[in-house]
């Protein structure tokens, strides 16, 4: 029984498409004292101790510092991800069974949100990292931003909603239903470049 998610490809054949290549090792170490002022000026002041309320601002700086590391995890698998819909583009044009699933339109293609769907179809092991969240920072940011373009109100609050927004609105640009590749008929290889 065939699933009516999925589009129909012609015969059995399980299609080879090129490794998703992530480079974890360009997740850089920010500066922590790239924060600290972000920090000092979310607290505010307080009739603490100096000693607890540096030790506040610490703890802010270093919540900021892991907001930002995860941003900056998502971009690159972003990054990674519209690279890989590039070489799978130039995959399927090279197959006669695949060419005709693709339709042209301006880069980045809305109808390719159908490789996303295919990457959380097949389970892809991403360690913490949303997809969507991945693709969406990528889309709204050509490189990742340095930390200190950031308000701390932009990473606790507007990065999800940013990244989804983003999404969200160059998956639905094409009219009607994307055409969703069956998991089954695809085999990749995710590789770790960083190391």
């Amino acid at each position: 029984m065939r699933d009516e998610r999925y589009i129909e490809i012609p015969g059995s054949k399980t299609h080879e498409l090129p490794p998703l290549l992530v480079n974890s090792a360009g997740e850089e170490l920010c500066d922590l004292t790239s924060v600290m002022l972000e920090a000092e000026d979310m607290l505010g002041s307080g009739d603490a101790e100096q000693a607890v309320i540096e030790q506040r601002k610490l703890d802010l700086a270093l919540q900021l510092t892991q907001q930002y590391k995860g941003l900056l995890a998502h971009w690159i698998w972003g990054d990674s991800i519209l690279e890989w819909i590039r070489q799978c583009e130039i995959t399927f044009e090279c197959e006669s069974t695949l060419r005709t699933l693709l339709h042209p339109d301006v880069w980045p293609h809305a109808s390719r949100s159908s490789f996303v769907t295919l990457l959380v179809d097949k389970a892809v092991p991403t360690h913490g990292v949303a997809l969507e969240k991945a693709v969406g920072l990528r889309l709204t940011f050509r490189q990742p931003p340095p930390i200190d373009c950031f308000s701390g109100q932009f990473l606790f609050y507007l990065n999800s909603t940013v990244a989804d927004t983003a999404y969200q609105t160059w998956s639905h640009l094409v009219p009607g239903t994307p055409a969703l590749f069956p998991p089954n008929r695809f085999h990749f290889d995710v590789l770790d470049v960083g190391n």
